[in-house]
């Protein structure tokens, strides 16, 4: 019997020592309740495994009731992720330019007409993916509504709101020929001879921008055309060698009589105008690396 009363002994204490605290695994909150009760649990009876996972069942089915306390606060979070998702696509700083009653008092306010100085693409909305609605003529007349965003500009066409590329709107007529025979807006007029003794060889459209720069712009001496590379290897380009402001006036002036010149695109001051893709006005180009090779000091023109 002493044998039997020394081993009840021992299993009473065994709750008690610190090896088995590590089996606690509940919320901080419930660590004192758990340990009375284990206690409690095991002087009962010596079958641990069993008593202990019933002990832990009922501190995590408190937790749970204390989790459902809190269902306000948790419920929450979700939708502040969800707002926060929203945001990632931020919104344009010109959406609100769109409005219909601020579009509606833009077209109502126009009261200016512009005109336009290149074939210019019609779009929806100043925005990169806006829809295209045709194709703005060069030398048009049209009303402006003074409103700019996105490098584009709102024009009014059969009372409908219309955006265009910016710098291509004029209020004096490109074309207009006066009685000199010199357009209004001080380009030259198409037409004339060459008179400063220069002359170039190459296909009958080079010979053509040729003959009219030269007239138009006689103290400009020096083309060059035929080289060993691409299309001045085939007589269908010229280089016009000059620089500066001057250089637009010629560039704008072959760009204008693109038609009547046979020219398919010019370059200048590292931009070029294509016939092709001449709604999009002067694009810029990438940098090759000199003065000359990004057409700083001549216009190249390249005809078909």
């Amino acid at each position: 019997m002493a044998i039997s009363h020394k081993r009840d002994t021992d299993a009473r204490r065994f709750p008690l020592t610190k090896p088995k605290a590590a089996f606690v695994a509940a919320p901080l909150a419930l660590v004192a309740t758990l340990s009375t009760v284990g206690m409690g649990v095991w002087a009962a009876d010596s079958d641990t495994g069993d008593m202990l996972l019933s002990s832990n069942q009922a501190a995590i089915s408190q937790a749970g009731e204390t989790t459902d306390s809190d269902a306000v606060d948790v419920s929450e979070r979700p939708q502040v992720v969800s707002r926060s998702a929203e945001r990632i696509v931020p919104e344009e700083p010109w959406e609100d330019l769109l409005e219909k009653p601020a579009v509606a008092k833009a077209i109502k306010q126009a009261d200016t007409k512009l005109w336009t100085t290149a074939p210019l693409n019609l779009w929806v909305t100043p925005g990169e993916d806006a829809a295209k609605k045709g194709v703005l003529e060069e030398s048009k007349k049209v009303l402006v509504t003074g409103r700019e965003a996105a490098g584009r500009v709102e024009v009014v066409l059969d009372g409908e709101a219309r955006w265009v590329t910016s710098g291509y709107l004029t209020d004096e007529n490109p074309n207009a020929v006066s009685a000199d025979g010199s357009s209004e807006g001080g380009a030259p007029a198409l037409g004339g001879s060459c008179t400063n003794g220069t002359a170039v060889d190459g296909q009958p459209n080079i010979i053509a921008v040729h003959e009219a720069v030269c007239a138009a712009f006689p103290e400009i001496t020096t083309y060059g055309t035929y080289r060993s590379d691409g299309e001045h290897s085939q007589g269908l380009a010229i280089d016009i060698m000059v620089s500066g402001s001057r250089g637009w006036e010629v560039a704008e002036f072959v760009r204008a009589n693109y038609s009547a010149l046979g020219v398919n695109y010019v370059m200048y001051s590292q931009k070029i105008w294509s016939v092709d893709r001449s709604a999009e006005g002067w694009r810029y180009v990438e940098d090759r690396g000199s003065v000359t090779a990004n057409h700083y000091d001549h216009v190249h023109v390249t005809t078909y």
